[in-house]
């Protein structure tokens, strides 16, 4: 069985398939299949398109209400359990707070004065429901799949491959991969770690067979101020400040999409991810400010 390779651009970054399949013309399929599922997922809900769904949304905040289809009203379900689970912390409104920064460094940190208004329309609750469609209730309120998009897209393209025959396969999308079936020689995949201050280093490599490894982290936008403190785009949705505690964290889980957004969480969760992610029974490797490892292997007695 031939391991067929496919590289392309999407959802801001390099994505890569990997299929295992003998049949070239399947092989040729698959790939045709998977950029289509993620330009089609890219369109609906960037929030850089005029025309995509979410835009939609987001123009109408304080207005009118939004038809929405089942797969919308699927990924809010996702992102209100999201915001459950984390006490909070994972929030599908927070992206307004990236009004005030600027990860390129064109511009310093933001004052609290220029926060504060921004913190105001950060608010899981205003996003409103009846039956099928949605509404934001606060003029200037956003609504951004930032925080799972990607992910999303990459466990769709996943199933979709496996439904049409494809017996192993990697699904890349721009760091967030899938996996399934093991490689065609019987070996397990190799997923890498990226090192959060070395970019052409790996931090670690994990053989998996089957799941999901997701990481945040604070080292692909961001900015290092005058006085050497690093700001990354990963915000709190109730300081609107950047997360600090870690370098990055990268989780295992069966499916992308519980990968990235616990990844997420626990980069805002500061000192408390290691234990929150070990009750939710996943493996995680994290870096912390200082550079430290932690795993899920640790014992925790200090």
């Amino acid at each position: 069985m031939r391991l067929h390779r496919q590289q392309f651009t999407a959802m801001g970054g390099p994505c890569e398939l990997q299929l295992g399949v003998e049949d070239a013309q399947l092989a040729h399929r698959a790939f045709g299949l998977a950029q289509q599922e993620v330009l089609r997922i890219e369109s609906k809900y960037s929030r850089y398109r005029e025309d995509s769904l979410l835009s939609r949304i987001n123009a109408q905040a304080g207005g009118a209400w939004t038809p929405c289809d089942e797969e919308t009203l699927g990924l809010l379900d996702v992102a209100h359990q999201l915001h459950e689970h984390s006490g909070g912390l994972f929030d599908a409104t927070s992206g307004v707070l990236r009004r005030a920064w600027r990860f390129d460094g064109s511009r310093p940190a933001p004052t609290e004065a220029e926060l504060k208004p921004l913190l105001a329309l950060v608010n899981w609750l205003g996003v409103q429901r009846r039956g099928a469609e949605v509404r934001l209730q606060q003029a200037g309120m956003e609504l951004d799949f930032g925080g799972f998009g990607k992910e999303y897209a990459v466990d769709r393209v996943a199933a979709q491959l496996q439904a049409i025959g494809v017996a192993h396969g990697l699904v890349n999308l721009a760091g967030d991969i899938r996996v399934w079936g093991g490689r065609p020689d019987g070996l397990p995949w190799q997923l890498g770690i990226q090192h959060p201050r070395r970019p052409d280093a790996v931090l670690a490599s994990l053989p998996m067979r089957e799941g999901a490894l997701a990481s945040s982290g604070d080292y692909e936008r961001c900015f290092i101020d005058a006085d050497g403190r690093r700001h990354c785009h990963i915000l709190h949705p109730k300081t609107g400040r950047p997360a600090y505690h870690w370098q990055s964290v990268s989780v295992v889980s069966p499916l992308a999409l519980m990968a990235g957004g616990f990844s997420t969480v626990a980069m805002l969760m500061g000192d408390q991810a290691p234990d929150w992610l070990k009750r939710q029974s996943l493996d995680y490797l994290a870096v912390d400010a200082s550079g430290q490892l932690h795993t899920s292997n640790d014992r925790g007695e200090d």
